[in-house]
């Protein structure tokens, strides 16, 4: 509700207009009545005012001098002058201080009721256009980063050329000074996290994941902002960013080395070769693509130009690496083993030439980042499949020879490509995984045999069946497993009651949970609890 401050010396209008204006039909609320500029004052000192109704004549202050104040304090506060005298100079002056209104007196309620209306409607549409423009702020950047995604891709925007031209101006890229290049910046940082190794339970075994860190991102986003340039967001590890080519270089170049020192993690930027105009931006951009893919060569955390990719002789057999490594990876998951050696032993031959180990080692480490990618594609991870304990994918900085580097290769990827085969042997292991997958993510759900059963179209004995026989434990026992897996991680949160652990796995009946949980873990989840 809109909030109103009325003032008026004449006790009698002051009570007149307090009981006889419908303030809350007509979505008002009178805040305050004084009968002095004063008290009015200390009104407007302590709450926000959206309307002032005030007397022009009062003693000591006029409701002149008050709306003077008002407008000091809110430049935005409606003020309706209300008044007996039809002087025009007091007209004058109350149209001078922008009044909404001029009531006289003896008032008429209805014109007082009307002027409130207009002013209501005033209000809201200003209220609509903050809104308006708060969200047209909001969705800005995004705007941006989508025409200037759009414009280094080579991709039409909709509308005409003027209708671009217009787009291009308003979000300030008409003002880029030619000759202009895009950079393309990639942080190459992994993040570590543990996750149980299968084949060592109960030890202080752990694999590495690697993920890219929104918090790198978004410092990243704040150095670039911070030197001023234009740049959009391509994917979760990589922005561009485009600006004069003389002024980017050495811009990047700095940034490069700030961001490698500040984030601690190393930022690899491709820059691409120069252009005219902003719509040429693509040629540029994919220059700089490419030049970027010369950091398995190159190596992370460099500043690698368009021109020297393009003179290393290293490069000209790079350009069919991921053929090379589609071959590879589909020899590994038809288990083609004899395939999967000579892949590799390709992929090692079109480097050994150059006797160069930083290459040979930028090979092996973008081969396992492929081999990871493409994993998870298949719904697994390299590292859990491994049970390896890997600090980083530097790994293979550990070996001297390329032979060694080649050899481990090919035993790992032997190794995983006997996995993969070994779970299509078994018809059924796809839907198991797929059944264990819907189970972990209903564990709060009261979820039974029959409702998955109905789910695959499957009858229930023969579900369970085919699961005892795949998992080697009955369904119930394996639910039954994971709720009391979940409710030990829940539990070491203090900020959840028990009984709150027990309803996020399944459990409403509160003496039934602790029961089950002590029969798993040989004790209650409150005692659990303590000692944790």
């Amino acid at each position: 509700m809109y909030k109103v401050l009325l003032a008026d010396d004449e006790m009698l209008d002051l009570e007149g207009m307090k009981q006889f204006i419908p303030w809350s039909e007509l979505g008002l609320e009178v805040v305050a009545a004084v009968s002095n500029g004063f008290s009015a004052c200390e009104v407007l000192e302590q709450q926000k005012i959206d309307i002032l109704v005030t007397d022009v004549n009062m003693p000591n202050m006029s409701g002149l001098e008050l709306a003077r104040i008002a407008i000091q304090k809110s430049a935005n506060i409606r003020i309706i002058f209300v008044s007996g005298y039809q002087d025009f100079h007091y007209v004058k002056q109350a149209l001078s201080l922008k009044a909404c209104s001029y009531v006289l007196k003896p008032m008429d309620d209805n014109e007082l009721i009307a002027s409130l209306k207009s002013i209501i409607q005033e209000l809201m549409e200003e209220t609509r256009r903050k809104e308006t423009e708060e969200q047209y702020q909001h969705l800005k950047p995004m705007a941006k980063n989508d025409l200037l995604f759009r414009l280094l891709e080579g991709e039409p925007v909709l509308g005409t050329n003027e209708q671009m031209k217009r787009l291009v101006s308003a979000y300030g890229l008409d003002y880029l000074e030619a000759p202009l290049c895009v950079s393309v910046l990639e942080i190459d940082e992994l993040n570590l996290k543990s996750i149980p190794n299968e084949r060592n339970r109960g030890h202080e075994s752990a694999v590495t994941v690697h993920s890219f860190s929104d918090q790198s991102l978004q410092q990243l986003q704040e150095v670039i902002q911070d030197q001023g340039m234009h740049w959009c967001k391509l994917s979760r590890n990589r922005l561009a960013a485009v600006l004069h080519r003389p002024l980017l270089e050495r811009s990047m170049e700095q940034m490069r080395t700030a961001l490698n020192h500040e984030l601690a993690v190393p930022v690899t930027i491709g820059l691409g070769g120069m252009v005219e105009n902003i719509f040429q931006l693509s040629l540029s951009y994919k220059q700089a693509l490419e030049a970027l893919d010369g950091k398995m060569f190159f190596g992370r955390g460099q500043l690698i130009r368009y021109e020297d990719v393009r003179k290393a002789p290293e490069l000209r057999d790079a350009r069919t690496l991921d053929i090379r490594l589609d071959a590879l990876f589909k020899a590994m998951v038809t288990y083609d083993l004899v395939r999967i050696h000579d892949e590799i032993d390709n992929l090692f031959l079109s480097v050994s030439t150059l006797r160069s180990k930083f290459t040979i080692y930028n090979l092996a480490t973008y081969i396992i980042f492929k081999l990871d990618q493409y994993l998870h594609t298949l719904d697994e991870d390299l590292f859990e499949m491994l049970g390896m304990e890997l600090d980083s994918l530097d790994v293979v900085l550990k070996f001297e020879m390329m032979e060694d580097i080649r050899s481990w290769l090919i035993r790992r990827v032997f190794e995983i490509s006997e996995m993969i085969h070994q779970k299509e042997a078994s018809k059924n292991s796809r839907l198991i995984r797929e059944i264990m997958k819907i189970v972990k993510g209903r564990l709060h759900e009261n979820i039974t045999l029959k409702d998955i059963a109905q789910q695959f179209s499957f009858s229930p004995n023969y579900l369970g069946y085919l699961f005892k026989e795949e998992v080697g434990k009955s369904f119930s026992e394996v639910l039954i497993t994971m709720r009391m897996e979940r409710a030990r991680e829940l539990l070491k949160d203090p900020t959840l009651k028990i009984y709150e652990v027990a309803d996020q796995v399944g459990y409403r009946y509160i003496p039934y949970f602790s029961k089950q949980f002590k029969e798993t873990f040989g004790m209650t989840p409150a005692e659990y609890r303590k000692r944790e």
